[in-house]
């Protein structure tokens, strides 16, 4: 019996309906929200099983937007990001597992600020749908914490009561569609 060749199904994200977010803690008392409005990733797997697929993503730097254009270049600015010198993340899956009906863990290196290191994240699965024009979408919800200090992101700051300034933990929260290659 002759064995079949399998062929490789990729995903492209599309991003006009994903986004991705990160969350921090500002003085331990609430939480700032900034995106990537520029980014562009990909699945690779061979069949139809999202299990074991290669997963790559990069955001641009200089698409960081928090809301407030004085806390944005200061986030780009070598106090953090530096994205003059690092103007890109990325992100490279080393395994892609399904834990449950609907869930993975996502793990991979993810370099930021020159530093890689390896991450895990929890992915849960939206379902699949084709849309008007025939094109076949799936969606993703990427959730996970970071320690920005392990990436160089080091810069603190102390109030003078010596509270924090910006919280180490760096929440991660990514929603995310993908486009079926034809």
């Amino acid at each position: 019996m002759e064995a079949q060749a399998t062929t490789a199904t990729t995903w492209v994200i599309d991003p006009m309906h994903s986004e991705v977010q990160f969350k921090v803690k500002h003085l331990m008392v609430s939480t700032v929200t900034g995106l990537f409005s520029q980014y562009e990733g990909q699945l690779e797997m061979a069949g139809d099983d999202f299990e074991d697929a290669t997963i790559t993503f990069s955001a641009d730097i200089n698409s960081i937007s928090t809301g407030n254009e004085q806390r944005d270049g200061h986030l780009k600015s070598a106090d953090f990001f530096d994205a003059e010198q690092f103007p890109k993340l990325t992100f490279v899956s080393t395994q892609f597992t399904k834990t449950g009906d609907d869930t993975y863990d996502l793990i991979g290196d993810l370099t930021l600020h020159g530093i890689t290191k390896s991450v895990k994240l929890k992915a849960e699965y939206g379902g699949q749908m084709q849309d008007f024009y025939g094109q076949t979408k799936a969606g993703f919800e990427v959730t996970g914490i970071i320690k920005r200090k392990e990436f160089g992101l080091s810069w603190d700051g102390v109030t003078e009561a010596g509270g924090v300034v910006v919280s180490d933990d760096v929440r991660l929260v990514m929603n995310i569609q993908v486009t079926k290659q034809a």
